[in-house]
Formats: structure tokens, C-alpha cells, sequence
């Protein structure tokens, strides 16, 4: 479930201003904790420490300064309330231009994949792309940028930041692979997890092709259908209760399975503009580089 930064007097709203730029305050600071040593042997030398960065800063600021635009955020929940019963949120989201998401900077997507700033790929395919503002992060490595969305009112945003849109059966059959696929925060809400991981496996490039996949922790698989939560086909049940716990079991037991070893992890905060209620919400994410295990076939 999301979890609300609720920051109303412009008093407070100033204190959280200047919390975000000296970036040391407590609550931003356990947003990127671990303790390495709680992780599985092979995975403490993996882990990467990641830190509130100006864009994550930029980020939050741009979301407090959103919800202040009341009439805006009055209409939103009034549609939002009428729609909700006809079509998903994520497609309420896209119509009405909101809830846009933030995974990760483009300094912390160079330190992960340990690139230069001036790398360039030739294809990037981000699965469950959303309005495409993480994807633009990405996407500035790569010379062709194809994405997957079953939100209609989604794929109208990615068409008109020229991304390639391809459908959900489609992008595992074009005839070429790509040099790096993102699944960030879709593995927890698919039917067949597994059937994905190994799709994603084939269409890598081989030996440098690589995943940026990122989970939210705790694990809690469900997919929405008809407006309605259920559980999916295939349920995924990672064992742990801490991240460290989690992190470790979908390593060995879930991306082992599929074929996935781990290059590198890290703690991030997932987060997404708020509404009237909340100036941004956030929840724990895992977010791993996997590179197909040596011998492992499709």
C-alpha cells in the first residue's frame, strides 16, 4: 500500500523544503538503509548505497508544489471518483495527467549499470512503461526507446514522447533483441512472473544484454481487474519479513529459477505525486541489474 508524505501548513511545507535540500533528514535517510550483512553472502559485495540526489529532490519538490494547486486536485478526485468503478486507476492517472512515478535518477541509473555518462546502447525496452517519465530517465542511453502499456490513456502519453509502443504479445517476436529491458514494479502485478522473466530472458542481447528490475518489498503479488484486486494466476510467495530477508529470497529462489543471477542491487525509494490527501506517496523498492546465468538456456 502507498504510504502519504501529508505535509498541509506552509509552515511545515517550508521545513520539508529545506529538509529535501540539505538531504539529511531521517525519514529520507531510511529510504536507502541496509545492512549489508543481512543480505545473502553471494549479494553483500552487490549491494550499491544509494542517497537522495537532486533529481529525486527535484522530484519531491515539484510534487509538494502540485498538491497546492487545489481546484486542480478537487477535479482530479471528483473524476477520479466517478471513473473508479469503470476503468483502472493507472488509466484514471492518464487521463487526467497525474500520478506520475519516479524510480530512480540518471546517476543512479549509470552507477547500477556501471556506465558513463556518455554510453550509448542501441535498444532499450521498458515493460509497463506508464507515462513514460521513468522511461525518459532511461532513455537517453539508448538510440531506439520501445515500451509495453495496457493503459490506453498511457500509451497516448509514451506515442507522444515518440516511443515505440509495442503490445503486451508482441514485444518477445519483433526478430531482434535488446540491449537492456526495465521491469520496474510489474513483476508483483502479472499473471505468470516467471513466463515473464523468462521472456525477458530470451529477448536480451546475449552475454551484455541486461535487466533493470525493480520490486517493491514487501513482495505482495496482486493484479487489478475490473477495477477489482485479486491474486494473480501464478503467486509468487517470497519468504523474509526485513528487505534484506526479501531481497535475498527473490535472488536465489525467484531470479534463479528464471535463469537471472545478480550483477548489483539497491535500496530505493518508489514514489509517486500525490493528491489532495498527500504531497507524494512512497513505498520500499528493491532494484536489481540481472545478467543471464552462465549455461542457462531458454
Amino acid at each position: 500500500m502507498w504510504t502519504g508524505k501529508y505535509v498541509r501548513s506552509p509552515l511545515a511545507r517550508s521545513l520539508l523544503m529545506s529538509m529535501l535540500s540539505d538531504g539529511d533528514a531521517a525519514e529520507t535517510q531510511e529510504w536507502y538503509r541496509c545492512s549489508p550483512d543481512l543480505l545473502g553472502e553471494s549479494l553483500q559485495p552487490l549491494f550499491v548505497q544509494s542517497n537522495l540526489d537532486s533529481d529525486t529532490q527535484n522530484f519531491l519538490k515539484r510534487s509538494v508544489e502540485k498538491s497546492t494547486w487545489l481546484f486542480t486536485q478537487f477535479y482530479h478526485s471528483f473524476v477520479a471518483t466517478i471513473l473508479s468503478p469503470l476503468v483502472s486507476r493507472t488509466s484514471i492517472n492518464g487521463f487526467l495527467g497525474r500520478g506520475s512515478m519516479f524510480v530512480l535518477s540518471s546517476e543512479q541509473f549509470q552507477r547500477l549499470l556501471r556506465i558513463e555518462p556518455d554510453w550509448m546502447a542501441e535498444r532499450l525496452l521498458d515493460l509497463g512503461a506508464g507515462d513514460g517519465g521513468v522511461t525518459e530517465v532511461m532513455g537517453a542511453y539508448f538510440r531506439e526507446v520501445y515500451a509495453t502499456e495496457v493503459s490506453v490513456p498511457m500509451k497516448w502519453h509514451l506515442q507522444r514522447r515518440n516511443y515505440k509502443v509495442l503490445s503486451v504479445d508482441e514485444w518477445q517476436q519483433t526478430g531482434f533483441q535488446y540491449d537492456v529491458v526495465s521491469c520496474l514494479n510489474l513483476l508483483d502485478r502479472c499473471e505468470d512472473p516467471l513466463r515473464l522473466l523468462l521472456d525477458i530472458r530470451s529477448s536480451l542481447v546475449a552475454v551484455t544484454g541486461r535487466l533493470l528490475l525493480a520490486a517493491v518489498i514487501p513482495f505482495q503479488p496482486y493484479v487489478e481487474v475490473g477495477g477489482r484486486w485479486q491474486r494473480p494466476k501464478e503467486y509468487l510467495k517470497v519468504k523474509g519479513k526485513t528487505w534484506e530477508e526479501q531481497v535475498t529470497a527473490l535472488s536465489s529462489e525467484v531470479f534463479r529459477r528464471a535463469g537471472f543471477e545478480v550483477e548489483a542491487v539497491t535500496r530505493l525509494p518508489y514514489l509517486c505525486e500525490g493528491d489532495t490527501y498527500n504531497d507524494y506517496y512512497v513505498l520500499d523498492d528493491a532494484v536489481f541489474v540481472l545478467k543471464a546465468s552462465e549455461g542457462s538456456s531458454v
